[in-house]
Formats: C-alpha cells, sequence, structure tokens
C-alpha cells in the first residue's frame, strides 16, 4: 500500500460520538478537533474532514457544530431518534461508509477516526481499491479487527494530551 508523502491527497472521516464517548469515559476530557486534523493530514492535502455528529438538543452543541466548521470540518448533523419505547438511536455508520466509498476514487488515503469494528470490512474493501486507509482512534476502545484491517494505526491515548482538550 502507499505511504504517507507530501501531495498525497487524504479525507478525514470522524465518528464524532464513537471518540467523545470514549474521551468521556477514560478521560474526562473532550477531543481537540484541531489537533485531530493536523495529526492526521500531516503534510499531505487534505480534500474533505467530515465530521459525523448527532444532535440531541443538548446546551453549546450548536456551538460546538460551529467550531468544527471553523476548524475546517463539515459537520454532518442528524438528529437523534426516540422510540416509543423511550430508547434512542442515532449513529451514521452507513453515511461514513458511503462517503468513504465515494470519496475514494479522489483520494490516495481515507482516515477514518473511530473504533468501531463495523468499519473493518469498509477498510478491506478501500484498501482493495487501492486507497491507503489510517485509522485514529483510542487503542482500548478500538476493535481489533478494525486495527488489522487498516494500513495504519494511530493509537490517540498514546499521547493524549494532544489530542484532549
Amino acid at each position: 500500500m502507499t505511504e504517507i508523502h507530501p501531495g498525497q491527497r487524504v479525507a478525514m472521516l470522524v465518528d464524532a460520538q464513537n471518540l467523545y464517548h470514549t474521551a468521556q469515559s477514560i478521560y474526562t476530557r473532550n477531543i481537540d478537533y484541531s489537533s485531530l486534523l493536523e495529526k492526521g493530514v500531516q503534510d499531505r492535502t487534505l480534500t474533505r474532514a467530515i465530521a459525523y455528529v448527532i444532535r440531541a438538543d443538548s446546551p453549546d452543541e450548536e456551538s460546538f457544530f460551529e467550531a468544527l466548521a471553523d476548524i475546517g470540518f463539515e459537520p454532518k448533523i442528524k438528529d437523534i431518534k426516540t422510540f416509543a419505547d423511550g430508547s434512542k438511536k442515532a449513529d451514521w455508520d452507513l453515511g461514513m461508509a458511503l462517503d468513504a466509498v465515494t470519496l475514494a476514487s479522489h483520494n490516495d488515503t481515507i482516515i477514518l477516526c473511530s473504533g468501531d469494528g463495523d468499519f473493518a470490512r469498509l477498510c478491506s474493501h478501500l484498501r482493495h481499491e487501492g486507497v491507503r486507509v489510517e485509522v485514529m482512534g483510542f487503542q482500548s476502545s478500538t476493535a481489533d479487527e478494525l486495527v488489522e484491517a487498516s494500513d495504519a494505526f494511530i493509537d490517540l491515548s498514546e499521547r493524549p494530551d494532544t489530542f484532549l482538550l
């Protein structure tokens, strides 16, 4: 697979809920999205940065969405669904996968910021198509099959002060 080199075209897709819950449960801190983007892109050319977020009507979430846009992310927002039994659901797995497949033909590398093992098959598909796949996540909450299916894994827990606020 392709190695990192300047001028390489990259797209970063961030599963914001996945990273948020891990950062909160392990460190009781928030993700520094600016550092995440900088570390992921390095000296390469960013084509798209998309943050997949959930609107749950919590305080300050609109300012969070605006801050993401100011950093350079395109926030894709999905409303949380509440079912008759009171359970709630909202995830972006399918949306992220479709965007990754669509962006693959325009990029040398796709960076997935998630620990969700459901993306392992996506990684395999993208690599088969000749796209380098990098995964950024916290080792303790990243599925082994996702790490194994990627070309490179960046463990955010190795230097948490770099990626957390």
